[in-house]
């Protein structure tokens, strides 16, 4: 008995000693062992691509990162822009580092950063990141009231401000954009808010945004501003409501006493496309576009009411809007815009135009879409009319199409648009009546003169109408007769020419129809414009005046396109 008083002491320091240890860190019980790999070095801000979206000139960042090492980490160096700015060599934990360097001097421009890590063998390890410091946000349209843009380049910052968005749940970027490769995505039960107060909101608003819609749910909150979620009578609510085939995007506007609806357009899911959405409201109407082109209006009995209004819901109806499933929206947004007055038709596409430039093919010289306009989207000019020119409210592509009219056209400048070898193409929907007309049409001022240029025209009647060509190559003339246009088909037909020193070929949906010799280049001598719509003022006679047909999505190219070429415009 006396042996196991006597032991007893010594079993309570072993259980003691042993409990005490059970707390320790495991990291210093590891026995060391082989050295065998390098530290590893993870830089977690600024990570590759960031963009700091301030408006001070320089401006300090927090350097945060993570080292770890097998053995032992024995120093850790910071280098930004070639420079050290910080040397690290004793650490509480000696095999994972997580570390801050404040660094006070990051000035506009791209910066790189790089943190070595260097173990007790030797073995070092380099992680480089490159991140920008834009310079301040200049708004590009003041003179239209610019107010405030989120460019979503990896980021929630409304640059004119500079105030950062609220974010609400998990939303994150799309990996794809229209300015940038980091639009908005959203997700489930999460969205961004925005305080009104840092918005001049009066009688007049115009909202913008590239938009790629994600059908799922089938309807939701795109931008709300609201007041409660008992009436609809203040703000606006920008939404969309559809099945996995279509989306309409709609507006409903509050004037105090009442609310305004507008029901808008209807994009198509399946094509999977950017379109750009901007919507108006003035002290009388709300408007829609779609890619600039006016989709529908609503009047306003009562310019808009901001009372009680406090927050923007981006991607979301937000509290104020939530009711009938418009809740979260998990599509892509780009480039939000708000402007602080009802912006023309005119005005949101010159925004269009300098945000995002039309990028043409390869030997694209002249693109026009017929949308509402008469510009060429290669540079922007706009071509002359003659006469009461319109639009035949039916497209092959976009919202219109050039729709003639008689003893009308239009002439454009052909500096840059031509050359020894060219193609011509368009879609076309033949109106037989008259019983031939000038198409496209480049000449000189000499009467009857058909030795410089080219005339594209048809001739028939109600039932058939040949498409032909004719070109000037200095001291005679070439023919070709093309082929027929069945007229009672009623049907759009793909028309390209081509030209090049020797041939001359005519298509009709991207097959091949006619071609002929060519003896010598084509002669530009004496010729400025080129009219559309008609043979004037160069080719008048035998009756080639002008064409009350349809012509959409016309182009120029100063090379001679392939028949692959000339189906893939198709």
């Amino acid at each position: 008995m006396k042996k196991i008083r006597n032991i007893l002491p010594y079993l309570l320091l072993v259980l003691f000693i042993y409990s005490c240890n059970d707390g320790i860190d495991p990291l210093t019980e590891v026995a060391p062992g082989p050295d065998a790999t390098a530290p590893d070095v993870m830089i977690k801000y600024p990570v590759e691509g960031t963009k700091i979206k301030v408006n001070e000139p320089v401006v300090p960042i927090t350097i945060e990162f993570e080292v770890t090492d097998d053995i032992e980490v024995a120093d850790i160096q910071v280098l930004m822009d070639g420079t050290e700015i910080a040397m690290m060599s004793d650490f509480l934990d000696y095999r994972r580092v997580l570390a801050e360097v404040a660094f006070d001097n990051v000035t506009t421009g791209v910066h790189e950063l790089k943190v070595t890590a260097t173990d007790l063998d030797g073995k070092s390890t380099t992680s480089t990141v490159n991140f920008e410091k834009e310079p301040p946000y200049i708004p590009l349209f003041p003179d239209l009231g610019e107010q405030f843009y989120m460019a979503f380049d990896g980021d929630y910052t409304e640059l004119i401000t500079v105030t950062k968005a609220t974010k609400i749940g998990t939303p994150g970027f799309s990996g794809e954009g229209v300015a940038s490769p980091n639009a908005y995505a959203g997700a489930i039960a999460s969205q961004l808010t925005f305080p009104v107060e840092k918005m001049n909101l009066g009688s007049e608003i115009t909202g913008m945004f590239w938009y790629k819609v994600n059908a799922s749910p089938d309807r939701a909150g795109i931008l709300v501003i609201g007041d409660n979620a008992d009436d609809r009578n203040q703000g606006f609510r920008l939404f969309r409501e559809g099945s996995g085939t279509e989306q309409r995007i709609k507006l409903n506007v509050g004037t105090g006493l009442g609310e305004s609806w507008n029901d808008g357009g209807v994009i198509d899911v399946t094509a999977g496309d950017w379109v750009n959405v901007a919507f108006t409201i003035s002290d009388t109407k709300s408007v829609i576009y779609f890619n600039g082109i006016e989709q529908n209006s609503g009047s306003l009995s009562a310019p808009i009411d901001w009372t009680g209004v406090s927050v923007l819901d981006i991607a979301s109806g937000g509290e104020t809007f939530s009711y009938w499933g418009h809740a979260n929206d998990l599509s892509y947004i780009d480039e939000l815009r708000f402007f602080d007055k009802a912006l023309s038709q005119e005005e949101i596409q010159n925004v269009l135009g300098v945000t995002n430039p039309y990028e043409p093919a390869d030997g694209e010289t002249l693109y026009m879409t017929f949308d509402d306009n008469f510009s060429n989207k290669v540079g922007g000019t706009v071509a002359d009319q003659v006469g009461s020119i319109g639009f035949a409210n039916e497209s092959k592509k976009g919202s219109n199409a050039f729709a003639g009219a008689t003893d009308s056209y239009l002439t454009y400048p052909i500096d840059g648009l031509f050359g020894e070898a060219f193609s011509v193409a368009f879609w076309y929907k033949v109106n037989a009546d008259p019983d031939r007309a000038g198409i496209i049409v480049v000449g000189n001022d000499t009467p009857e003169n058909r030795m410089q240029g080219f005339r594209i025209f048809r001739e028939g009647d109600g039932s058939e109408q040949r498409i032909k060509s004719n070109i000037g190559i200095g001291t005679s003339e070439v023919w070709n007769d093309g082929d027929v246009i069945d007229v009672t088909a009623g049907e759009w037909v793909h028309i390209a020419i081509t030209v090049s020193t020797t041939k001359s070929k005519i298509y009709f949906n991207g097959v091949e129809k006619r071609a002929s010799d060519m003896a010598s280049p084509i002669d530009w001598t004496g010729c400025n414009n080129m009219s559309i719509g008609s043979g004037m003022p160069t080719f008048g006679y035998w009756n080639h005046l002008s064409d009350s047909s349809y012509i959409d999505e016309l182009k120029v190219f100063n090379k001679t396109l392939t028949s692959e070429e000339i189906q893939d415009l198709m």
